[in-house]
């Protein structure tokens, strides 16, 4: 298999917009999920690639929260020179549970030159 991340031209400090939701928790009356929004921190090589160190808390639901600290896959080509980030995880353990998730994030610069 031919290692396409090298060939990967990116800027060196760039972010990524990340939204999403977290899965379903809880059953009946209490199950319910959350969502959040950040920004990525600045790419980390990694493996001639490189990652993005993210962090978030959720929205309130049901009078808790959850964090989430952690860091994306590598770059996935996306065409045009740009590329996304797989990010998936848990988040912290809050009001008896936590939440799975998984995402992908925006598009560093969504315009084609």
């Amino acid at each position: 298999m031919e290692n396409n991340e090298t060939k990967i031209c990116y800027p060196k400090q760039h972010n990524h917009e990340i939204t999403g939701s977290t899965r379903i928790s809880g059953c009946c009356e209490y199950a319910h999920n959350h969502r959040f929004a950040t920004v990525s921190g600045d790419a980390i090589p990694c493996d001639g690639s490189h990652v993005h160190e993210v962090k978030f808390t959720t929205d309130s639901c049901n009078g808790h929260h959850h964090e989430f600290c952690g860091t994306t896959g590598k770059a996935i080509d996306v065409g045009c020179g740009k590329h996304v980030h797989l990010l998936k995880g848990c988040t912290s353990y809050d009001a008896n549970h936590k939440h799975e998730f998984i995402v992908a994030t925006a598009i560093e610069n969504p315009v084609c030159e």
